[in-house]
């Protein structure tokens, strides 16, 4: 049985040591902890999955960011890092995670997600690739992905996304 909370002070160290384990070293050097840095995250939307021995299973971070174009700026969230352990994945936690942060940030009012990652595992939760919607360089294009979590919340934004002001 796996137990869903919102993430503590008391487990950041386990997290970043989650996302270590999860994910290449140098994960800091992404440009989307250019992003990060500096901003809290969205504590209501950071969330931890334990196991029935307290163990962490898996965790979902999401961090304020703006996109700066034409239309003047606007709000998104900024999905991940999300990781799950790798003796619990392929047991669809990391799915249980991203759903239940996307309707958690839908019931607290925000109406756009963006993440950098796969297309064919995003997918599948809606997302899409984001034309005219810029990354900090060196992002690949088609990895930039939104999701509306409103009807035509992303029509017509583009832009660089920047760093929420902390």
């Amino acid at each position: 049985m796996i137990r869903v909370s919102e993430e503590t002070a008391d487990d950041w160290w386990e997290v970043e040591g989650l996302l270590d384990l999860c994910f290449a070293p140098g994960r800091e050097a992404l440009s989307s902890y250019r992003l990060r840095d500096g901003v809290a995250p969205v504590a209501a939307l950071c969330l931890v999955a334990r196991d029935e021995s307290g163990g962490l299973a898996g965790a979902i971070r999401n961090w304020p960011v703006r996109i700066e174009g034409p239309r003047g700026k606007k709000w998104a969230l900024l999905l991940g890092p999300v990781a799950v352990h790798p003796t619990r994945q392929g047991e669809g936690l990391g799915a249980e995670l991203i759903l239940r942060a996307l309707e958690m940030a839908r019931a607290g009012g925000w109406s756009r997600v963006i993440l950098v990652g796969d297309r064919p595992y995003y997918q599948r939760f809606g997302f899409e690739r984001l034309e005219g919607v810029v990354m900090p360089p060196p992002t690949n294009p088609e990895r930039v992905l939104g999701v509306e979590l409103r009807e035509g919340a992303w029509d017509g934004v583009t832009g660089r996304v920047t760093r929420a002001m902390a």
